[in-house]
């Protein structure tokens, strides 16, 4: 698993401590090793955990190691990001994408 500065890796042991328990919104990127796309937005999600701390929470998951959390919340492709608010799923969105776009993307999901 690539290492992100500002995103935290989850397991199935801890995703519902972690996602479903926080307090901020929080972007669950799924996410696996051979993936090209998913490590396009490595550094995207970097830059929007730097720039977004006080207002959102990024982890991520790795589909492989972690496949109860994937197969609970039916995630077929990666990237898949997920945006989670008071222990619900309330954002899906598949695919890399630019940093502008992204922010654009979670306007209405991060307060």
């Amino acid at each position: 698993m690539i290492r992100i500065d500002g995103v935290t890796e989850v397991t199935d042991a801890d995703f519902d401590a972690e996602v479903l328990g926080a307090e901020l919104p929080v972007l669950v990127k799924f996410t696996a090793d051979w993936c090209g796309p998913c490590r396009q937005l490595g550094p995207v999600l970097g830059a929007v955990a730097a720039e977004e701390a006080d207002r959102l929470r990024i982890v991520q998951l790795d589909v492989d190691r972690n496949p109860e959390i994937t197969v609970r919340y039916g995630v077929l492709a990666t990237p898949t990001l997920m945006v989670f608010r008071a222990g619900e799923p309330v954002k899906s969105m598949v695919g890399a994408r630019p940093k502008r776009r992204l922010l654009m993307e979670l306007e209405d999901v991060i307060v």
